[in-house]
């Protein structure tokens, strides 16, 4: 029997970096999520899971060995929308409500910024020449991560424009709950509770509509409908990719397995 053919250790490493990064963003995601089931003011966390998924996107997304065939500038030119968009983030959160469109060019960062990182995940699952849990977890992060960045940027509208959303469980159909002080508008953004729309950020992400969240503006309900199209178009293209890959993981499989019994006295 031949012996079998040594890995690369250059691509061993690669492999191993891309895995990593996999889990670590699907740590980071699931993280992010679960902190917004935290009581009232320990949600605010979520603002820190944020942070570290931008950073990981930045590191390992935007490292030119990483993504073979991208030039230098367009690495560069991606770390620099991430950062821009963690900045943009900042000032929004750090400005009162009065002077809520600060969250305009977040809306226009963040979006970029995510959609790139999308490409360039389905890019790296690509490459994977077997499925395995650390893939899987890979294509699961950049799910959640859609969702997540839905329930940013609605957050986002919904401050730029109050009343883009309502809901028929709270009174006047508010969904951000505001602390009960004089002075309203001089409330920092960040003292808000963006929970609601997060939540109706996955239901229209996964195409449920349950109803009791109503997208009442002409831009929100664009937003909505958007993101009820990129839910399943993300799904299809992922599960597209990993079925390819499964198909030829199984193929080789069979046809080692052929060439072994061939070998066999």
């Amino acid at each position: 029997m031949d012996a079998p053919r040594p890995v690369d250790p250059r691509t061993q490493a690669r492999i191993s970096r891309r895995h990593q990064f996999f889990l670590q963003l699907f740590v980071v995601c699931v993280l992010l999520l679960v902190s917004y089931t935290l009581p009232q003011g320990w949600n605010r966390l979520s603002i820190l899971g944020q942070i570290l998924m931008v950073c990981l996107l930045v590191v390992h997304l935007g490292r030119i060995h990483s993504m073979p065939g991208r030039s230098r500038l367009s690495d560069r030119t991606f770390r620099a929308l991430g950062m821009a968009a963690l900045v943009s983030q900042a000032i929004w959160l750090l400005t009162p409500l009065s002077m809520s469109h600060t969250g305009v060019p977040l809306l226009g960062l963040w979006s970029l910024f995510v959609a790139w990182s999308q490409v360039r995940l389905v890019v790296l699952l690509a490459q994977e020449r077997e499925v395995n849990g650390r893939v899987l977890m890979g294509a699961f992060a950049g799910y959640l991560m859609l969702g997540l960045t839905a329930g940013l940027l609605m957050s986002v509208l919904e401050t730029v424009t109050p009343g883009s959303f309502t809901s028929i469980h709270h009174q006047g159909g508010q969904l951000l709950v505001h602390r009960e002080i004089h002075g309203l508008m001089a409330q920092q953004v960040w003292e808000l509770d963006f929970v609601r729309l997060n939540y109706f950020a996955f239901v229209s992400l996964t195409t449920v509509g349950y109803g009791d969240i109503l997208p009442v503006t002409p831009v929100a309900q664009i937003s909505s409908v958007s993101f009820s199209v990129i839910g399943p178009f993300y799904l299809a293209v992922v599960m597209g990719v990993m079925i390819s890959r499964y198909t030829i993981q199984e193929a080789n499989s069979i046809e080692r397995e052929e060439l072994q019994d061939d070998r066999e006295p």
